[in-house]
């Protein structure tokens, strides 16, 4: 038993390390297995998307990678961009040194004689957020700006970018993410632990090389213990957890299946800050 934990470790840690190879974990068919669709076979999914820019620009990774590919092909919406990841960054920096990175974000975006310069904030703004950094050098020190930036992008610049090229690789994106998910999606590694309804164990996407925890629940069990809403409620939580510390659900509608053939597939990568 002893040999055999040390083995299936051991598989699993070069898998997490991809594998040793050039393809990193991926499959030697991964570029058919992600291989992109035309765009005239999106048509559907065009319709039927709803179009909202904080879903379609900010809580979907893709999407949201796509969307700055998009602002970084216009200087103007380029600025915003950097603007909003200074300020992402201005909120996780440490509190001795979080003064110090304030006044460098506004040197640089609220200065009229700098390049990056955001416009889009109001000069009675900017001067209230100078003041108020002299004094207390909180998190949400710039969140009101970061909304008038969101609230611009999100009119004539999404409206550009429903229009565009990488709008239409994002439903390239989507398509792909709406096939069937079967058993020879993931190879399955070992069991990382067990609970009451079934067991979580190490898996690995073909296509992608990516590491996930694969929770697998067994239906004679949550039937037996009358714990479908439970884990019904388990799988809702943990798709609206956003947070560092916690590990969250992956977003693929496929996974969303009946409780009996349910994969919940979750995220392997450590939190940041532990």
């Amino acid at each position: 038993m002893e040999l055999e934990n040390i083995v299936a470790n051991t598989v699993l840690l070069k898998a997490r390390e991809g594998g040793g190879g050039n393809r990193k974990g991926k499959s030697k068919k991964w570029k058919q297995l992600l291989q992109f669709p035309h765009v005239s076979l999106c048509e559907e999914l065009r319709q039927i998307i709803e179009k909202d820019y904080s879903s379609l620009c900010e809580r979907q990774p893709i999407g949201r990678l796509l969307f700055r590919q998009f602002c970084e092909t216009r200087p103007e919406l380029r600025r915003c961009v950097k603007f909003l990841d200074a300020v992402a960054e201005y909120e996780v920096t440490p509190d001795e040194k979080r003064k110090e990175c304030g006044q460098e974000l506004i040197d640089k975006y609220f200065n009229p004689k700098s390049e990056d310069r955001v416009p889009e904030v109001e000069e009675a703004m900017m001067a209230q957020c100078t003041e108020r950094l002299q004094q207390d050098a909180c998190k949400e020190l710039f969140k009101d700006c970061t909304k008038l930036i969101h609230d611009y992008l999100s009119v004539a610049p999404f409206a550009d970018y429903l229009d565009s090229m990488y709008y239409n690789r994002f439903l390239q994106w989507k398509w792909l993410e709406r096939q069937p998910v079967t058993k020879n999606t993931f190879r399955q590694y070992r069991v990382l632990g067990k609970g009451g309804f079934g067991e979580v164990c190490a898996c690995q996407v073909r296509a992608t090389g990516k590491m996930y925890a694969c929770k697998k629940l067994e239906k004679k069990r949550i039937k037996k213990r009358k714990g479908e809403s439970m884990a019904l409620n388990e799988k809702q939580i943990l798709e609206k957890v956003n947070s560092r510390f916690v590990v969250s659900l992956s977003s693929h509608p496929l996974l969303h299946s009946p409780v009996s053939m349910q994969i919940l597939s979750l995220h392997m990568e450590k939190p940041k800050g532990r």
